[in-house]
């Protein structure tokens, strides 16, 4: 190839460099559109030992401002401690959960309060069956999968993380707030003659 370069290869080149620069232009642009929660993208997990609770935990160290919590039972110390450590560093938490866990002696409950994250107790239902996690109002966490260590190694369940769905979260959010306002602060109570077994 001699110097000046053809005009002809010159024109194929800067066609190639102007397309592959378009496709770059084009990820990059939906890349940082997925960070910032502007287009919607959906995972999917499953249990048993399908990654459901490696996947949470990698959503609790992402979160930067608030993580609102809905959960039936909740005994898996990864999580349990995810929010600790998330209240830590500075970010909102907020935990409401189904009765059961005042009296269910597998439950994290004990180590909620005694880490101070405060959590409420919603009694206004036969069971508070969610199991929802909302992260600074962009990711919605939630399916059958219970936030317990027999959810991530024996059950049969399902995850879902969808993010970029504004309208979506906002539903959650509100749906959230609904019960924790009928909700009580959460106290650990002896259990009765039998407990419900966690899910």
């Amino acid at each position: 190839m001699s110097w000046p370069l053809d005009p002809d290869i010159l024109m194929w080149i800067q066609i190639a460099t102007g397309f592959l620069g378009a496709l770059t232009l084009t990820y990059m642009l939906r890349w940082l559109g997925r960070k910032l929660g502007h287009i919607m993208e959906t995972r999917v997990h499953f249990s048993p030992k399908g990654g459901c609770q490696e996947a949470i935990v990698r959503e609790i160290k992402a979160a930067r401002r608030e993580i609102l919590v809905q959960a039936y039972s909740f005994t898996a110390d990864p999580l349990t401690f995810g929010l600790v450590d998330a209240k830590k560093r500075g970010v909102k938490v907020e935990v409401v959960l189904d009765r059961s866990n005042e009296v269910e002696k597998y439950s994290d409950l004990h180590i909620l309060l005694e880490q101070g994250l405060e959590p409420h107790i919603d009694s206004e239902h036969a069971i508070a069956h969610n199991k929802v996690m909302i992260i600074d109002q962009r990711v919605v966490v939630t399916g059958s999968f219970n936030f317990t260590n027999q959810a991530e190694g024996e059950n049969a369940e399902n995850l879902l993380i969808i993010r970029g769905n504004a309208e979506l979260v906002r539903s959650y959010r509100d749906n959230f707030f609904v019960h924790k306002n009928h909700s009580k602060p959460a106290k650990m109570r002896e259990a009765k003659a039998e407990t419900r077994r966690a899910a």
